[in-house]
């Protein structure tokens, strides 16, 4: 499931989402075993402002189950890189 979510988040625009990093949001969601869960999805420059911005997505079963989520990441690329 993260790694579907993380797909999803990387759709978004380079261009959109630089005017507002850092960012983030929680949802809760369904797994497709049918769990309850909350999907967290951030947006951080991967080095420096302005340039490429890494997309970390967590999924996992309530806050006391944190460390024990499915987690992805990926990079949405600055233009010209």
């Amino acid at each position: 499931m993260a790694q579907d979510e993380l797909s999803r988040a990387l759709t978004l625009t380079w261009r959109d989402l630089n005017k507002v990093i850092p960012w983030g949001d929680t949802f809760e969601g369904i797994s497709p075993a049918g769990r309850n869960v909350e999907v967290e999805r951030s947006y951080l420059w991967a080095d420096e402002p302005g340039g490429d911005i890494l997309c970390e997505v967590a999924v996992y079963g309530g806050p006391s189950r944190y460390d024990q989520g499915a987690r992805a990441r990926g990079v949405i690329s600055a233009p010209g890189s």
